[in-house]
């Protein structure tokens, strides 16, 4: 590892050259931390205008490295385990495609990796909705599946399986990362395939190896969200996929689903319809997601991930 660069910003990106664009804007906004750093972008199979944006030098900034690598193995999970392994940093801090970092985001990480060296870190992520108003069935506790978090402005350690960080806005000591195996390629999204989890796994693993993950309230990143395009289908996609990975995984020999599975079905579903009737569509969709993840654990222990 060179230990001449303190930090690597890590971006992946796969077919977003638009939403990439104002992304790396961004980065050119950042205050400048005391320490060494460098930007390594991988493209992750990109197919669009993705290597022509990141062919442009106007997002660049001097006396800061850009590195470009290409990581043909599609799949969020595989982009972020090439930037971990390409890292020249000893910390590697990860932004999405589509986030705005607010302009302290760099140093508010620095100043907690300089005062504690913790072995992961995790910020503050706000919704921005662009091109439209909030949807008036998208409530607060929907806001999440979209990468909204935050657990509140006391400095502390992360130590619960139910407070993990998202990889939209986290870092990591290389070293801590490597040692447990790095991020499972078996998770989070491909090209279209609207699926998660490889950032909770991650942290829970870290967690479990006896890792000190931080919390950095002041380390704030805006995930931009397209309100236009934003559906119900998606969360409901997200929870089938969930639970279908979930009940492949929980297979124990047989194919044959155990009989409690289509209870918590049927309990679901009958929540689901109570709330839609009583209260309307805009407040049922919290429930309608967790049928749609027995369905897809029901499907998932029948036949399987694929």
């Amino acid at each position: 590892m060179n230990t001449r660069v303190a930090y690597t910003l890590a971006l992946c990106t796969h077919n977003h050259a638009e939403r990439l664009a104002k992304t790396l804007t961004g980065l050119k906004r950042l205050r400048q931390p005391s320490a060494s750093w460098e930007i390594l972008v991988i493209n992750n199979a990109s197919t669009d205008a993705t290597a022509s944006v990141l062919e442009q030098t106007n997002w660049r900034r001097q006396g800061v490295p850009v590195r470009i690598v290409i990581e043909s193995k599609l799949g969020i999970a595989n982009a972020r385990n090439r930037a971990m392994q390409d890292a020249a940093g000893e910390y590697v801090l990860f932004i999405d495609d589509d986030e705005t970092p607010d302009e302290n985001w760099l140093i508010e990480y620095e100043k907690a990796i300089q005062a504690d060296l913790p072995d992961a870190l995790g910020g503050k992520i706000d919704i921005l909705f662009e091109g439209a108003e909030r949807p008036s069935w998208l409530q607060d506790e929907l806001l999440g599946f979209i990468g909204a978090l935050s657990y509140g402005t006391e400095t502390r350690y992360l130590t619960e399986p139910s407070t993990p960080t998202f990889t939209g806005n986290s870092g990591f000591r290389k070293t801590a990362v490597m040692q447990i195996g790095g991020f499972d390629s078996s998770l989070g999204r491909r090209g279209h395939v609207n699926s998660g989890g490889e950032d909770t796994d991650l942290y829970r693993r870290l967690i479990s190896a006896g890792m000190r993950v931080r919390w950095v309230e002041e380390a704030v990143i805006y995930h931009r969200i397209e309100a236009p395009k934003l559906h119900k289908s998606y969360f409901l996609d997200l929870h089938y996929r969930q639970g279908r990975m979930e009940g492949s995984r929980k297979r124990e020999g047989g194919r044959i689903p155990p009989l409690y599975l289509f209870g918590h079905f049927a309990r679901a579903m009958n929540r689901a319809l109570v709330c839609r009737f009583s209260q309307g569509a805009d407040f049922s969709l919290r429930l309608e997601m967790n049928t749609a993840y027995f369905v897809g654990f029901i499907h998932g222990w029948l036949i399987g991930q694929t």
